[in-house]
Order: structure tokens, then C-alpha cells, then sequence
């Protein structure tokens, strides 16, 4: 005599059905919830959208790859938060499009490297990491201090963002490009660097 188990087990199709049905609702149990949570949508106090500089940074971050070996999530464990800093929360990453969060660690988490270390040292540091960090891996970045920031798309991009619901007034779209001039990359890597995880820090 067969049992249910057995009649599942032996009918792919049926089995099939069931699988796509129980990670629906476990997915839906999941994701839906955080529709109605307050804390997981909302920025926190004082956090305010990337300036254009800071904007520019960001996408020179990404464009480098500097998120395939540094992850932006310190995880709510005593290791992490002796290290890193106050643990990362949900409101922090309301103005993140893409988040940068990570998993893989080659190079220490960045969510709280903001003011950490100054302007100069980081210059050094990306032009040749070892001059700082005797031990690093990471490459240098001796370009970055070449190249001039792109004050072409940066109105283009900051009215795109304001879609998602950025909030970027008129004034500053118009003076993005301005904020830009006689900037370079390194310039602008920098200031997103110093302004990681300094809202529950600072306040800003």
C-alpha cells in the first residue's frame, strides 16, 4: 500500500508543483512582511542622498570593483562590531542603488571607514597601498589622481535617481556639474570613502 510520501516522491510533476509552491509562500512569508516595516525603509536620522561628488566616488567604487574584495555589512556579532564599528542597520542603505553589501571579505568591511582615516592617508593609500599597510594585496590605483571626474552625466544621473525618490532639489542638479570641476576621480573615490557609515556616527 502506498502512502501520500511515496505518491510524492514518485510523480515529478507533482513533486514539482509542490516545490515551486512551498518556496513561493516561504519566499512571500519573507519578503512581504518588510513591505510594512517602518524601520527597513526609512532612512535614519540625518542621512542624507550622495552629493554629486560623493555620487561620482560611488560609481568610480564600483566601476574599479572595489566591492568584489570589501563588503559594506557589519553584521550584528561582537567580532564584527570590535572591529568595524556599530553594527549596520537597514536605514543606512535607503539612498544605495545598487546596495554594496557583499559577502566576501579579501580586504576589511568598509561600512565605517568614513573619517577613519584622513584624506591624505587615503591618497597615499590608493595610489600604492603598501606605503601604509606594509602586509596589503591590494592593488594601487595611481590613475585615479590623473583623471579628471565626469561632470557630464552627473544632472542626468542625479535626476534619474530622483525617480527612486532621492530627493535632490532643482538648485543642486543645476550645481552638481560645478561641485565637479577641478575634481579628479581620486578626489571623488575619497569623499564617498569618508562618508561610509558616518550617519549613525555622526548624526549627518
Amino acid at each position: 500500500m502506498s502512502t501520500g510520501h511515496e505518491k510524492v516522491e514518485t510523480n515529478l510533476g507533482l513533486m514539482l508543483i509542490l516545490v515551486i509552491l512551498v518556496i513561493s509562500v516561504g519566499g512571500l512569508v519573507q519578503i512581504v512582511p518588510l513591505f510594512f516595516m517602518k524601520h527597513t525603509t526609512e532612512a535614519v536620522a540625518g542621512l542624507k542622498p550622495y552629493s554629486a561628488l560623493e555620487l561620482t566616488g560611488r560609481d568610480i567604487y564600483i566601476r574599479e570593483s572595489c566591492n568584489a574584495c570589501h563588503s559594506q555589512m557589519i553584521r550584528p556579532f561582537r567580532a564584527e562590531t570590535e572591529r568595524y564599528g556599530h553594527y549596520s542597520v537597514a536605514g543606512e542603505f535607503v539612498y544605495d542603488r545598487p546596495f554594496l553589501w557583499g559577502s566576501k571579505r579579501t580586504g576589511p568591511d568598509l561600512h565605517r571607514v568614513g573619517g577613519r582615516y584622513s584624506d591624505e592617508w587615503h591618497r597615499v593609500h590608493m595610489n600604492n597601498p603598501r606605503d601604509v599597510v606594509p602586509a596589503s594585496i591590494m592593488p594601487g590605483y595611481p590613475w585615479l589622481a590623473k583623471n579628471q571626474a565626469d561632470a557630464e552625466t552627473i544632472s542626468k544621473k542625479m535626476e534619474m535617481l530622483n525617480i527612486m525618490g532621492h530627493g535632490y532639489t532643482t538648485e543642486e542638479i543645476a550645481n552638481a556639474p560645478k561641485a565637479l570641476e577641478g575634481k579628479t576621480e581620486l578626489d571623488a573615490l575619497i569623499a564617498y570613502l569618508q562618508i561610509l557609515g558616518t550617519s549613525i556616527k555622526s548624526g549627518r
